[in-house]
């Protein structure tokens, strides 16, 4: 399983004063890494549109209501960066088994999901935390790393349009 360190990752997170107040900010530091965005202007997003206060985090409900929001809305204004999220439906994020000759459908684990999807950006979420995948490797924190085989409950894919925008301005 790939991995890297969120906090080796996301620009500016190191020098940034309000991610050394913080805690409980997985879902910043998810927008973050899977956005490509500095720390302090994920952070003002997530404030401003997931209704996070700061050191207590999002909600499940506030995350899963605003996510599905973005992605009718089309095309969100993130710092620099055009982006538009997509709502992974259940079926991406669960895996088929046949048991006793029946097929069933269970929850992809964090390490199926990644050799699922090895490319593209995605926030993943799993009980009580959020993370990035970006091409097919975790951005978390320390220490979840030993935790391949954690549920994931959700997934927004992360599609980059800032490339589409500039080239219709010419």
């Amino acid at each position: 399983m790939k991995f890297n360190y969120s906090k080796d990752v996301i620009a500016g997170i190191k020098t940034s004063k309000v991610a050394n107040k913080e805690t409980n900010d997985c879902v910043v530091k998810a927008v973050a890494a899977s956005i490509g965005v500095t720390y302090d202007t994920a952070h003002t997003f997530v404030k401003e549109t997931f209704k996070r206060e700061d050191r207590k985090g999002v909600q499940g409900k506030d995350l899963i209501e605003n996510m599905s929001k973005l992605s009718d809305v089309g095309t969100t204004k993130i710092g620099t960066k055009e982006v538009a999220f997509e709502v992974m439906p259940k079926q991406a994020i669960t895996n088929m088994y046949k048991l006793y000759g029946e097929l069933i459908h269970r929850q992809k684990t964090v390490k199926s999901f990644l050799e699922s999807y090895p490319k593209g950006s995605y926030i993943v979420t799993v009980a009580k935390h959020a993370f990035a995948v970006v091409d097919g490797v975790m951005i978390d924190n320390v220490g979840t790393e030993y935790k391949p085989t954690r549920k994931v409950t959700g997934a927004y894919k992360v599609v980059d349009k800032t490339a589409d925008a500039q080239l219709s301005l010419i």
